[in-house]
């Protein structure tokens, strides 16, 4: 008799990686247009250290295929440097650093995601994530400006903040606001350390070990500016909801 944790093989369609790629026109990639199907989440292209020839060729492969594309931390200077075809093809934000080709919306209003921000100088990956969720098919309320410096500012947002499932706080310096709000919420908490501060907070790192240090339990954290990854963990959530709900 097998017991519910026995070792027996599951016997599934399994997608190999290598099945799922393409004719990129670039040589240096090889890019995974399989990645939507076996995660729920598509390929985000990371332009920062890339050539525009790189990532002119990735855009044009999917532009090509009449696939959508999200890109991330896209410099003003790179997107100017694109074809001019290229550029008309996306839609691009410099606040963000993004630029998605394809169509959006439209957007879910379940699970309830909120962004919250200690200050306006944390705008720049809450922009990112909020990009990224909506390419995910999510939108989201934002509650910017409420640092625990004025904490008055967050106890006026609670009640609405206790409304949603995921709450993603957004904060540089000391990082307290994630640990604050973990404290009066019940949704999920995902912090987000910013690389915003003086001298010691040393680009965020403070920040950081800030919120992996939270006494406030069930805090989860990514890495310094790390909008996109903060939204793809609350599309992941989004994901497992819609799957519990429906059975599978």
């Amino acid at each position: 008799m097998t017991g519910r944790y026995d070792c027996a093989p599951i016997r599934e369609e399994v997608h190999l990686s290598m099945h799922e790629a393409g004719p990129d026109r670039h040589p240096d990639v090889t890019f995974d247009r399989g990645r939507g199907h076996r995660i729920g989440i598509e390929e985000a292209v990371l332009c920062g250290q890339k050539s525009v020839s790189q990532i002119a060729g990735i855009l044009a492969d999917a532009r090509d295929e009449d696939r959508r594309l999200l890109l991330t931390r896209l410099t003003a200077d790179q997107f100017a440097a694109l074809p001019e075809d290229l550029r008309r093809s996306v839609d691009y934000c410099a606040a963000s650093r993004t630029a998605i080709l394809g169509k959006i919306g439209p957007l879910s209003k379940n699970p309830r995601i909120a962004l919250v921000s200690a200050g306006t100088s944390d705008y720049v990956p809450l922009a990112e994530a909020k990009r990224t969720l909506a390419y995910g098919g999510m939108d989201a309320s934002e509650v910017s400006d409420v640092g625990v410096a004025g904490l008055w500012r967050l106890l006026a947002r609670e009640q609405l903040l206790r409304e949603m499932d995921v709450v993603i706080v957004f904060a540089g310096m000391d990082a307290a606001l994630p640990s604050v709000v973990a404290g009066l919420v019940p949704g999920v908490v995902i912090g987000v350390p910013t690389s915003v501060g003086y001298g010691v907070a040393r680009g965020g790192r403070v920040a950081l070990d800030s919120i992996l240090a939270s006494c406030a339990p069930g805090v989860t954290v990514v890495n310094i500016d790390n909008g996109y990854g903060a939204a793809t963990s609350a599309l992941r959530l989004a994901n497992m909801m819609r799957r519990a709900k429906s059975g599978e």
